[in-house]
């Protein structure tokens, strides 16, 4: 991905909320201010969204965007941890937007409408990286077509019953049909309400895909660039292919 641009110093106040981040090797006070400079939008706000706002609000991403025209239902707050009982009714985005400033007061965060294919470019406009947590293809595919024309990473995940996985579309790499094929629909998937979630699995997939998104950030490690993890919760079992 495109570095972000340096960012102003950290202020005390903020030396000593990242200290763990600022002794850890290989990312110090560098990596710090590459997550201060970047700009990453979130679509999704649900079960893997909320583990994935959590984090990066924590890591300290300087400019945090949440996609979402959700309302919060009771049948949500057994796997979207950000989101609480006294919500029930209320918007998801402005439900994560409070939990997100709470958490960290120095991230900027931007509330965006529902991402469709008509408005995918301009949302994404001005966007270091994306993170799609989204439950249905139509989106998933507005979400990769945009981030792929704009030559940003694309951090994906997914999540069905026991079972979930993360994988990276960027720049360069296999793009989002070379997994998903054009012919796939949503029709063909099962759906959460049909099938149900094991709630701490969307805690397991949204953390390995903020954990990705900051690897891209500060060019720690290996992203999943061309490769697909799974996770199978039942087996207690991680596996990867390549495609």
């Amino acid at each position: 991905m495109r570095c972000p641009l340096a960012s102003d110093p950290l202020s005390p106040e903020e030396t000593r909320r990242y200290a763990r981040h600022l002794v850890l090797k290989g990312m110090g006070g560098r990596g710090q201010q590459a997550l201060k400079a970047a700009r990453v939008l979130v679509v999704g706000a649900g079960g893997l969204g909320s583990p994935v706002i959590a984090y990066l609000a924590g890591a300290g991403v300087g400019t945090l965007g949440i996609a979402e025209h959700d309302e919060i239902a009771l049948s949500n707050l057994q796997r979207q941890v950000i989101h609480t009982s006294a919500g029930i009714g209320s918007g998801k985005a402005e439900s994560a937007r409070d939990f997100a400033a709470a958490l960290n007061p120095h991230v900027a965060i931007r509330l965006h409408p529902q991402l469709t294919a008509a408005n995918a470019d301009a949302e994404l406009a001005g966007y270091d990286i994306v993170l799609d947590g989204t439950d249905n293809l139509v989106t998933r595919r507005a979400v990769a077509a945009a981030a792929a024309k704009a030559g940003i990473p694309l951090v994906s995940g997914a999540v069905s019953m026991f079972d979930g996985q993360v994988t990276v579309f960027a720049p360069g790499g296999p793009g989002f049909d070379a997994l998903y094929p054009i012919g796939a629909d949503d029709a063909d998937l099962p759906s959460c309400e049909a099938t149900g979630i094991l709630g701490p699995l969307t805690g397991v997939i949204g953390t390995l895909m903020a954990m990705e998104a900051i690897k891209l950030i500060t060019s720690i490690g290996t992203p999943l660039i061309g490769r697909v993890l799974t996770y199978d919760s039942q087996g207690a079992h991680f596996s990867e292919f390549a495609f």
